[in-house]
C-alpha cells in the first residue's frame, strides 16, 4: 500500500478575494474555498475569516496538513513571515501572519509573495513545466510578477524581487498604489481598467458601460468584445501597454516563456493575442522568436497551488535562494 502524499494548507490573500485549499505533492488542490476579501473590514477581521476558511478547507479535504503556505502581495519579509505594507491591503502594516498561522494550525507556516509563489507553481505544475527561464505576471487587482532563471526561483536580495508591475511604462503618468507615477499596474490592473473606463464615461456617456455598477474590468472587456467604442479604446490601450512592458522584459531576460495569469486574463485570447503580437513585433531578435506568451495553466488556483509548492518545498528542504 502506497504512502499518503504530503499535504499542506494553502492560503492566498488577494485584494478582491481570499482563496484557500489543501495542496498535495502532485499539485492537486483539494477542498478549494473562495470568498470576498472585504479588505475594508481591516486585517483582524479578514485574517479571522481566512483562518476559518482554512479550517473548513482541511475538513472538506479530509487530509492532515504538515505545514501552511501563504501567498500575498508584497512587500513582505518572507523569512520572518511578516507582511510589511502591501499596497492592495491598506492598513496591513507589519502583520506577523506566519506566526499567527503557525499558532492557529499548529504546524510550520511559510509566507511568500503571491506572484513569486504563482511563478513557482506554474513552473512545477502549470504552463512552465520544463522551462529553464520563464516569467510570470499576475494581472488582477494589482500586477505582480515572478521569475524562474536557469531553473531557479528568483527572489532578490531581500526576498521581494520580481515587482514587475512597478516598472514605469508612462513616466509622469497615472498614480500607482505604490506612490509612483506611470507604473504598469496603474494601466493594466483590473482596478485601473475599471477606473479609466469610469473616467472616460464622464465625458463620453454614450457607451454600453453607462450605468453599469459596479464597473469592473470584466464589464469593460465584455463591452469591448461587443465593439463599444469607449471600451474598445480602453482595452486597446491596456493590451498595447502590457505588450510593450512584456517586450521590455523579454529583451532583458530572454525567457522561453512569459506566462500571464490573474483575473483579467479570464478574457482569454482577447488579451493574449494582441499582447503576443506586440512582443513578436517589437522584441529584439532572437528573443522575439524564442519567447512565447501564454496563459497560466493553473487558472484561478495558480496562487493557491503556488503557495502549496512553497510549503511543500520548505518541508522537503528545497532551497530557492
Amino acid at each position: 500500500m502506497s504512502a499518503p502524499q504530503p499535504a499542506v494548507l494553502s492560503l492566498d490573500i488577494g485584494g478582491t478575494k481570499l482563496a484557500v485549499g489543501v495542496v498535495t505533492s502532485d499539485g492537486t488542490v483539494h477542498g478549494l474555498l473562495v470568498e470576498p476579501t472585504r479588505r475594508e473590514e481591516g486585517p483582524q477581521s479578514v485574517i479571522a475569516r481566512l483562518f476559518d476558511m482554512g479550517r473548513r478547507s482541511v475538513a472538506r479535504a479530509g487530509l492532515d496538513v504538515a505545514a501552511v503556505g501563504i501567498s500575498c502581495g508584497g512587500p513582505l519579509d518572507g523569512p520572518r513571515g511578516i507582511l510589511l505594507c502591501p499596497p492592495h491591503l491598506p492598513g496591513w502594516i507589519d502583520i506577523p501572519l506566519g506566526e499567527m498561522a503557525r499558532i492557529e494550525f499548529g504546524v510550520p507556516a511559510f509566507l511568500e509573495n503571491d506572484a513569486t509563489a504563482a511563478a513557482l507553481g506554474e513552473h512545477r505544475f502549470g504552463a512552465g513545466r520544463g522551462a529553464s527561464t520563464m516569467l510570470y505576471l499576475t494581472i488582477s487587482t494589482g500586477v505582480g510578477g515572478g521569475s524562474v532563471v536557469h531553473g531557479k526561483l528568483h527572489r532578490g536580495a531581500a526576498g521581494n524581487g520580481g515587482e514587475l508591475g512597478h516598472v514605469v511604462v508612462r513616466p509622469g503618468g497615472r498614480i500607482c498604489t505604490c506612490g509612483r507615477k506611470g507604473c504598469l499596474e496603474a494601466y493594466v490592473s483590473g482596478s485601473s481598467i475599471a477606473e479609466r473606463a469610469a473616467e472616460a464615461l464622464a465625458t463620453e456617456p454614450a457607451s454600453a458601460l453607462a450605468g453599469v455598477s459596479p464597473l469592473t474590468s470584466a464589464e469593460v472587456a465584455e463591452a469591448a468584445r461587443g465593439n463599444d467604442q469607449l471600451a474598445r479604446r480602453i482595452w486597446d490601450e491596456t493590451t498595447e501597454v502590457l505588450g510593450q512592458a512584456v517586450t521590455d522584459l523579454v529583451n532583458i531576460f530572454e525567457p522561453e516563456l512569459v506566462i500571464l495569469g490573474g483575473g483579467v486574463t479570464r478574457s482569454g485570447a482577447m488579451l493574449l493575442e494582441p499582447v503576443a503580437e506586440v512582443v513578436a513585433r517589437d522584441a529584439m531578435p532572437p528573443a522575439a522568436k524564442s519567447a512565447h506568451v501564454v496563459l497560466a495553466g493553473l487558472g484561478d488556483v495558480v496562487c493557491v497551488a503556488g503557495a502549496g509548492v512553497v510549503a511543500l518545498d520548505a518541508l522537503a528542504g528545497v532551497d530557492h535562494g
